[in-house]
């Protein structure tokens, strides 16, 4: 992940980065047992009323989040960057789930047109800095999202391998508290979720993409590969797109 400018450095939530590890411990001491809707119930409604969110790529895997979400509250602010360079099923597929799952509350956030102007003219950022063109098209934006929020909910899960492969359910994220209620779930217990509540799956899924992202990073992979997320930035040294390294 590139060093963030001094001038983008976005404040985060109402606690300091003190507070905000005492408050992980405490948090991790009381429902650290706990995943999915149990432990998603006290995050939402009785620790962070009204202060959490989740972010959500609306990818093959993120219906299972979003409809353990929408059990808990349908309301609950959902935050979608697009990076205008996502596939057009993607944009398909988050209008069904929110339909089907009826969410009333979804976030869309876009890159700075300024910025874009400026720094990605051609669209073309991404073969020569990808660390940059992720941190324009993703980071900022979801820093500019999360102001106003002491924590948020994300999808990621332990199986998927890597720097998640040791993923608490309970983190600190500098000054905020990020929540993960699955990162004890595997591969079987998400289709569990989707057969269980007969979600629909990605389109995309059905022609070889295993975890789906933006168009110019992400590539088929074959079945046999047990990395979910081989197909992210194929080739590259890089693993995430950044935003889960924000302050």
């Amino acid at each position: 992940m590139a060093a963030l400018r001094e001038e983008e450095v976005v404040t985060g939530g109402s606690m300091t980065v003190d507070e905000t590890t005492e408050r992980a411990r405490t948090l991790l001491d009381r429902y650290g047992h706990l995943q999915g809707i149990s432990l998603i119930e006290p995050m939402v409604h009785e620790e962070f009323a009204g202060k959490i969110t989740m972010t959500s790529s609306f990818g093959t895997e993120a219906a299972a989040l979003l409809a353990l979400v929408a059990e808990v509250d349908s309301n609950l602010p959902v935050i979608f960057l697009d990076t205008r360079k996502l596939f057009g099923e993607t944009h398909r597929y988050r209008e069904q789930l929110v339909d089907q799952l009826g969410l009333t509350n979804i976030r869309i956030m876009r890159p700075d047109e300024e910025k874009l102007k400026a720094e990605d003219p051609n669209g073309m950022l991404f073969a020569k800095d990808g660390n940059r063109c992720c941190f324009i098209r993703k980071v900022e934006p979801l820093q500019r999202a999360l102001q106003g929020y002491d924590a948020w909910l994300t999808g990621r899960k332990r199986f998927h391998g890597g720097e998640r492969g040791t993923l608490p359910v309970i983190e600190t994220a500098g000054t905020r508290i990020k929540v993960n209620p699955l990162a004890g779930y595997n591969r079987q217990d998400i289709e569990d979720i989707f057969d269980n509540r007969a979600l629909p799956r990605h389109p995309l899924e059905a022609e070889g993409y295993m975890s789906i992202g933006c168009m110019p990073c992400t590539d088929r992979v074959d079945a046999s590969v047990s990395d979910v997320r081989a197909g992210r930035w194929a080739g590259q040294d890089k693993t995430e797109c950044g935003i889960h390294y924000i302050i």
